[in-house]
């Protein structure tokens, strides 16, 4: 909650008004699904975009990113079995790898998306959207005109997130890239500097090592990707030094320079790294410095905070919502999505019922799952997935914590799937309540196997049930057999 007394809004003075049930500022992912619920549950609604339909995601993140990822993971499985790996010769090809992610982003021109809100009945609006106060929004266009938008049941801020940059002495000025700039570079950098040990970090230090560059990657801490289990970050890093990215733990930045065609970082030991490019991955901000927060009450630039439905705390009415990145919960495409469904059916429910307030609890309108179930993919090689909580985690919860792990090359179906399959597989089990609350898992295609936790996870299967779910053999799937086995079971 916050306690900011909202300033007067300035006069509205000439533009266009229109209503509409709900508005919503920002196009990617969760602007676009919360849009289309809402017509689908008989609202109005428009959503505000001053850059690209789709927004961060589709353009400059996880579509190009993965884009650029792909076709060296691809000869990696091929040159892991024997009869394949011999057809295979030489690297990925950097022009058709690029062209692939340039047609995946569709040349960075939004036609077909914009196309698709039209044809979701969703009126779209080009320009810069700022909250003018209650349910009010002005839009600004690129040529100067202004249009006021009225929203009779909800706002919804989608707005996501920028990436962040620390206070290093010359960076502001030096050009670096940051992940925008870096998914979509046309050439491949011979040298390129890495601050940050992320997963945006690991990722383009990934793509860009097998598309040719000699990455150096600089980490502040001692491990690669905090926050997962400590192994993780240790395949990760193990991985990145086959592809030749040369790993340095417990560096900073304090100063960096452009000059004769590279940029020159200097660290807080004195040493120093040149690249041709230069890449910050050090986290990311919430896009709310320009929103006009400061009308409603709320700190501009600040993470917005919300309930499970979603809507955003401190302001009275009960008319604001927040989905997706800009609310700091869980910012991650998908989970943007899902609370996108999730506030969709909040604000008809209420419309419905006549704003009336929402019931608590586990409903289609609680957003719960953005908490202690979060799915999550790291596409390095070895692939990283993760679901729930991290063994440290649950213990500092206060669960009663018990664990189980296995290597899943033993499993039948990877030693078929890849020659020398290297990957890990771990269990975090509430033994109080004998249900699975974490897995985390690496390897080749890690990603594909993460569901299956997450269906757990979320459903609070019972151990004993989920004895009963048989994997088929043989399949790295199996690897969920060999869990309950190291468990006890």
């Amino acid at each position: 909650m916050n306690d900011r007394t909202p300033q007067d809004p300035p006069p509205l003075g000439p533009g266009t008004a229109d209503a509409y049930d709900v508005v919503v500022i920002g196009a990617g992912p969760a602007g676009e699904v919360l849009a289309d619920r809402a017509v689908k549950a008989g609202l109005t609604a428009a959503v505000v975009e001053a850059e690209l339909v789709g927004g961060e995601c589709s353009y400059w993140a996880c579509i190009p990113s993965k884009a650029l990822l792909r076709p060296g993971a691809a000869l990696d499985a091929a040159r892991s079995v024997p009869g394949a790996r011999e057809a295979v010769s030489g690297p990925p090809d950097p022009a058709a790898v690029l062209a692939r992610r340039d047609a995946f982003v569709s040349g960075w021109k939004d036609d077909g998306q914009a196309a698709w809100l039209d044809g979701a009945g969703i009126d779209l609006v080009r320009g810069r959207g700022r909250l003018l106060g209650e349910r009010r929004v002005e839009v600004r266009d690129p040529a100067g005109g202004r249009r006021i938008l009225t929203a009779r049941r909800a706002v919804v801020l989608a707005t996501g997130s920028a990436a962040a940059l620390p206070p290093v002495e010359g960076l502001a000025g030096s050009g670096a890239w940051t992940s925008r700039e870096a998914t979509a570079a046309a050439a491949v950098p011979e040298r390129l500097t890495v601050i940050g040990g992320g997963v945006v970090a690991c990722e383009l230090a990934t793509a860009w090592s097998s598309l040719g560059s000699r990455v150096t990657m600089l980490v502040r801490g001692s491990a690669l990707l905090a926050g997962w289990e400590p192994y993780v970050g240790e395949e990760v890093a193990d991985g990145l030094r086959e592809l030749g990215v040369t790993v340095r733990f417990g560096v900073r930045a304090v100063r960096t320079e452009r000059a004769d065609g590279g940029i020159t970082t200097e660290l807080d030991d004195g040493s120093t790294v040149t690249g041709d490019e230069l890449l910050v991955a050090v986290g990311r901000r919430p896009r709310t410095d320009d929103l006009g927060l400061e009308h409603v009450g709320l700190e501009p630039g600040s993470w917005l905070e919300v309930d499970d439905s979603c809507q955003v705390a401190g302001v009275a009415g009960g008319w604001l919502y927040a989905v997706g990145d800009v609310n700091g919960r869980a910012p991650l495409t998908h989970m943007a999505k899902y609370q996108a469904r999730a506030c969709a059916a909040a604000i008809a429910r209420r419309a419905a019922a006549g704003e009336a307030p929402l019931p608590a609890g586990r409903r289609p309108w609680s957003a719960a799952s953005d908490r202690d179930a979060v799915p999550q993919v790291v596409f390095t090689r070895p692939e990283a997935a993760s679901v729930g909580l991290t063994e440290l985690r649950a213990r500092r919860a206060g669960l009663t914590v018990r664990t189980a792990e296995y290597r899943i090359g033993d499993v039948a179906g990877a030693a078929l799937q890849a020659d020398g399959y290297r990957g890990r597989a771990k269990l975090v089990v509430d033994e109080d309540r004998g249900v699975v609350v974490g897995c985390t898992l690496t390897g080749p295609d890690a990603a594909e196997l993460i569901h299956a936790a997450t269906v757990a996870v979320v459903g609070e299967v019972p151990l004993e049930r989920l004895w009963h779910a048989v994997p088929s053999f043989p399949t790295v799937s199996e690897v969920w057999l060999r869990l309950l086995e190291a468990y006890g079971l």
